[in-house]
């Protein structure tokens, strides 16, 4: 099992930045790729952004591409997203994920491993 908690979320204004981090425990070598998810009230859950086991690779939906910036600490066993010119559209619960099967992907249910969320609110 692995265990991932995130932190960092919370209200900022339109345009600022926030950095949230996803810390994982237990069989964290059993974690590949790891990614982060996000889901507005009312809305399905949605794919952000993707990160290889190494690093080297990563994906982003073509919404915050250009603004956010997913890496990674292997020795820390954690994960970053950060955020930048942030919009009110980016509102929702962020969800960080884990896979253990090998390589990048941007469908949930192809992820083993799922944090409890946590609530980035930007205002206008």
């Amino acid at each position: 099992q692995v265990q991932l908690v995130e932190s960092g979320g919370g209200l900022v204004q339109a345009g600022g930045s926030l950095r949230l981090s996803c810390a994982a425990s237990g069989r964290t070598f059993s974690s590949n790729a790891r990614g982060w998810f996000r889901q507005a009230p009312g809305k399905e859950r949605e794919f952000v952004t993707a990160i290889s086991r190494s690093g080297g690779a990563t994906y982003y939906a073509d919404s915050v591409k250009g603004r956010f910036t997913i890496s990674r600490d292997n020795a820390k066993n954690t994960v970053y997203l950060q955020m930048n010119s942030l919009k009110p559209e980016d509102t929702a619960v962020y969800y960080c994920a884990a896979r253990g099967g090998y390589g990048i992907a941007s469908r949930p249910d192809l992820y083993d491993y799922w944090g409890q969320g946590t609530q980035v609110t930007v205002s206008s």
